[in-house]
């Protein structure tokens, strides 16, 4: 998911062109306060219509418990052109979540939220968060204002805690868990953005967050299964095939209903890889 400043409207089209899977036009921390009006009527009514090319198009709104916050959910509500998803920052209770969620699905029944857990009251929350409502597609942590809080270092040993637990209350719900964005841009910060990018896949995360369009082949080839990931995972399922189900031996390496299973998520990972590509070429949205 690459951010694009609500108040540059220029810079969508060139995010949508960056093969990101989705785009999210921002409401909330890139725009200044003085330019939140003409940022939010930007969006609502000129970037939200431009052409998607198959790519999801989110909008992270303002706190919905401030006025600038109410004011961005009182303007969605009126327009024609919806996002896919709405991505709510300071998400700190299960009933906050809900209510934004009655609020639009009156008006736009098939908008999805992203809860952004990035408060100690939220990240205690976690996990009734996510499940709050069908709404809910997926939750982000949100490290910067987390660490803040906390006060602890933004770093990868001061933040894991918080990550897992995010991970975790995704998985409870069964929704996608997204990641916050490297504040390392730029081609001498590729590496530590690849590191960081499989270190949170690793941890059970099923997607990352871009600041800049340099990012999105880095973080999308960090998820994206190997080479070798693919042929072991199709072993794995051949061996299962052949021993009818029962423990057998892939390689030396034992091959059980768990590790079946977990074969299954990168073969689908791949097909739910090469569907987005197709879509994107198409300018449809995958589901």
């Amino acid at each position: 998911m690459l951010f694009v400043p609500a108040d540059r409207p220029e810079r969508f089209v060139k995010a949508v062109a960056s093969g990101a899977d989705a785009v999210c036009i921002d409401l909330e921390d890139a725009v200044a306060v003085s330019a939140k009006a003409g940022a939010r009527e930007a969006a609502l009514s000129r970037t939200l219509k431009e052409a998607r090319h198959g790519v999801e198009v989110i909008l992270r709104i303002n706190d919905p418990k401030t006025e600038l916050g109410r004011s961005d959910l009182d303007a969605l509500c009126t327009v024609d052109v919806p996002p896919d998803a709405v991505l709510l920052p300071k998400a700190a209770t299960a009933a906050e979540v809900s209510w934004v969620a009655g609020v639009l699905e009156l008006w736009h029944p098939l908008l999805t939220l992203i809860p952004l857990i990035e408060t100690a009251r939220g990240l205690a929350a976690a996990g009734a968060i996510a499940g709050s409502t069908p709404n809910v597609s997926g939750i982000m942590f949100g490290a910067i204002d987390l660490s803040i809080e906390l006060g602890c270092a933004l770093s990868w040993d001061a933040l894991l805690y918080a990550r897992s637990r995010v991970v975790h209350a995704a998985a409870l719900a069964r929704v996608g868990a997204l990641d916050v964005p490297s504040m390392a841009v730029g081609p001498s910060n590729g590496e530590q953005l690849a590191a960081e990018a499989r270190a949170v896949r690793e941890l059970g995360f099923t997607g990352k967050a871009a600041i800049h369009p340099s990012q999105v082949a880095v973080i999308q080839d960090a998820f994206s299964p190997s080479e070798a990931e693919i042929g072991r995972a199709a072993r794995v399922i051949e061996t299962a095939e052949r021993s009818h189900g029962a423990a057998a031996l892939d390689e030396g390496q034992l091959v059980d209903l768990p590790v079946v299973s977990a074969a299954r998520r990168t073969l689908a990972r791949v097909d739910a890889i090469r569907a987005r590509t197709a879509a994107r070429s198409l300018g449809v949205t995958a589901e």
